[in-house]
């Protein structure tokens, strides 16, 4: 089974509301959809979403390594000797991870279609049912408010609420309002996107403890790169800390869960590359019994489906953060995941089991 034809397109989507973070706002959900297409006539789908102030990857750059870098190296190539492609796939070029991750689905999908095998079966088919959180976008205090409110009221008993672009104590005051409104039995985890510097967030962190806010984790609260802040965070305070931003790579896991320097690790196919890298990033931190969490950027039905096939295959993955097609005035994708609120159901076809995407 060759690789016969590596094809990309340009997608954009427009979202219902706009999607604020600490980093950015997002209208439109553009991406590179990937088309690989075999010699038995097996075909195989992938996307990645532009996500520059994160992966640093634009949608010219997607398409410039796909097509001028990977598209040389593997057409022709057997996808049965997976190992040795991903093997190039990950050694042609330095970072680029969103890149090599659309490809990397795509393979995977004809892998599992050549098996006759749903994808998350072939990665281990631990589970065939997911649910959601939702995420609540940065907003005045009242309007973050109202927004989670209304998501409790459609069903979500997990939210995902974003903070860290204004000064922690109007974050908390978001967080006192939106509790004011949902109660205390809904989950609330928070999501700082990097805004927070260390000593700040463990007094903020205690404040909320303090407050009986009652956060079941709260996700990249300082830089990237400040590993050392994000362990004396992950010290300082009882709440559960979620290491993001600060693991693509594995060797980038193998160092925070060496140093303990989070409780919880948010496996990401576009930080890690696609599914090769993401299992190889869980099954460190399984080893260290550190449980994962997979999300994704705000992608289309059929980025995250690859991720929930992943995501559905390890019992270590046990948090699920895959409302990015819910926030999407349309649907380019036939087949894939079902949603019926926050539920989501794994297809019974064969690979990601999408038909066809409307590029």
């Amino acid at each position: 089974m060759k690789i016969h034809q590596l094809e990309t397109f340009r997608t954009a989507v427009p979202l219902h509301t706009p999607f604020k973070t600490a980093l950015r706002t997002v209208e439109v959900a553009e991406a590179i959809v990937v088309k690989l297409t075999c010699d038995n006539g097996i075909v195989g789908w992938g996307e990645a979403p532009p996500t520059v102030v994160i992966t640093g990857d634009s949608l010219s750059s997607i398409e410039y390594s796909i097509q001028e870098v990977i598209k040389p190296a593997l057409v022709g190539q057997n996808l049965l000797n997976y190992e040795y492609l991903f093997q190039q796939l990950h050694s042609l070029l330095v970072r680029n991870s969103s890149a090599k991750a659309a490809v990397d689905m795509a393979i995977y999908d004809c892998l599992a279609q050549q098996s006759d095998l749903p994808l998350y079966q072939y990665l281990g088919g631990y589970r065939k049912e997911l649910e959601t959180d939702y995420t609540v976008s940065v907003n005045s205090a009242t309007e973050m408010g109202e927004d989670a409110a209304a998501y409790v009221k459609k069903g979500f008993d997990v939210l995902k609420v974003k903070v860290g672009k204004d000064e922690i104590e109007t974050d908390i005051k978001r967080i006192q309002e939106i509790r004011k409104r949902i109660g205390y039995t809904i989950k609330i985890r928070l999501d700082a996107n990097q805004g927070w510097e260390s000593k700040a967030a463990v007094k903020a962190i205690r404040k909320m403890e303090d407050l009986d806010l009652n956060i079941e984790l709260i996700e990249q609260p300082v830089p990237a790169h400040d590993i050392e802040g994000l362990k004396r965070v992950t010290d300082g305070v009882d709440t559960l800390i979620m290491a993001d931003e600060s693991v693509f790579t594995p060797h980038q896991a193998f160092a925070v869960l060496k140093t303990r320097s989070a409780d919880l690790i948010n496996i990401k196919l576009m930080k890690a590359g696609g599914i090769y890298h993401a299992q190889k990033i869980n099954d460190l931190a399984e080893v260290c019994g550190v449980e994962c969490m997979v999300g994704s950027m705000i992608e289309t039905r059929l980025g995250i489906t690859a991720a929930a096939h992943f995501a559905a295959s390890r019992k270590n993955i046990t948090r699920f953060d895959f409302d990015a097609p819910l926030m999407l005035a349309q649907d380019i994708v036939v087949g894939g995941i079902r949603y019926n609120g926050r539920k989501i159901t794994m297809p019974s076809e064969p690979g990601l089991g999408i038909a066809r995407v409307l590029v």
